[in-house]
């Protein structure tokens, strides 16, 4: 008789300590190298953005995944999806450890009082993406990645059109209620999901100019020449504390001086920044139908990366039928 292989045993558990965040952040990193998580990141969000959750899981005790599920601030908090990141190693994939976690992520968000879940994926992850559609979560969105690589590119001159300043959150940091009514003005004409212009300038603020991954001199701003107004804002992100590579969290510019090169000469004055700062690379991710920005990015030099694809869907817990033969994989 052939001997009995007995079954792996999957827990799952709140994360509720410090060393629980760096094993958090540990597994995040082996799956999304591309994504640096760490743990004051996840305590500046705790503290800005309360009420979300994490979770460990273990297969045998030994650490196999993570997941985290909450309030991100590009959508108000009324919206009624959660936002999930699943990340399971890739030796403890196909053994259920992701049903597990995203089931807890679900549980966790009902309690929220939400209905559906979001995240992103990318699409050189197929198993994700299987994974995901099998649950009933499926994409909403998709957005084009390119990546400007900075080792050996030629020096950027910050080029205004005629009637415009550039200048920076650092320079002039009393600008920022300016570039508050820019968001407004700009935000809603952005395709896709998201994101939304924050209700109050305190919110704008701690979500978009006092995150510690935001530098205040890569913040850049236009002004109209002649009167002084904010006509747009570019900004970006570093993933993390001595990060080389920086992402474009937003370019916007006011609807009345669209189609005049603004948007250009922003995106221009993070790329000196960069450069003047040592930074490898920088990337965007646009929605497929923005065409003007996606232009602004070719033109500038920007090549090709695998799609990021925003995927959506309603809670799931193991009692739900699903497709027989799921893959187990990260869900970002």
């Amino acid at each position: 008789m052939a001997e009995a292989v007995a079954a792996s045993r999957v827990e799952v558990r709140l994360a509720s300590t410090g060393a629980d965040l760096a094993e958090i952040a540990r597994i995040a990193n082996a799956v999304q190298p591309d994504e640096p998580l760490t743990v004051d990141q996840m305590r500046w969000a705790d503290e800005r953005y309360p009420g979300g959750s994490r979770f460990l899981a273990t297969i045998d005790g030994e650490p196999a995944g993570m997941a985290g599920g909450g309030r991100v601030y590009i959508y108000p908090p009324d919206h009624p999806a959660w936002w999930g990141n699943i990340a399971v190693l890739p030796a403890h994939r196909g053994h259920g450890v992701g049903s597990a976690l995203l089931a807890a992520v679900s549980a966790a968000a009902a309690r929220a009082g939400k209905r559906e879940l979001m995240g992103r994926t990318t699409e050189d992850r197929p198993e994700a993406i299987e994974f995901l559609a099998h649950r009933g979560i499926r994409e909403v969105e998709r957005s084009k990645v390119v990546r400007l690589e900075l080792a050996g590119h030629p020096p950027v001159a910050v080029e205004a059109p005629e009637g415009v300043r550039i200048t920076s959150l650092e320079a002039q940091p009393d600008l920022v209620a300016g570039v508050y009514a820019v968001a407004k003005d700009a935000l809603p004409d952005i395709p896709g999901e998201g994101p939304v212009a924050p209700e109050t300038l305190e919110e704008f603020v701690t979500g978009t100019v006092d995150r510690p991954q935001v530098p205040a001199g890569g913040f850049a701003v236009a002004l109209d020449d002649a009167t002084g107004e904010v006509i747009g804002y570019a900004n970006l992100q570093l993933p993390s504390a001595g990060s080389t590579i920086a992402w474009h969290a937003m370019t916007a510019v006011a609807r009345a001086w669209r189609g005049r090169g603004v948007a250009a000469a922003l995106k221009r004055a993070t790329i000196a920044w960069a450069q003047a700062n040592a930074l490898e690379a920088l990337e965007s991710s646009n929605d497929v139908e923005n065409a003007p920005m996606r232009a602004v990015n070719r033109r500038l030099g920007y090549q090709p990366r695998p799609d990021e694809i925003t995927v959506r869907g309603p809670l799931w817990f193991p009692d739900r039928p699903t497709a027989a033969g799921t893959a187990h994989g990260s869900a970002r």
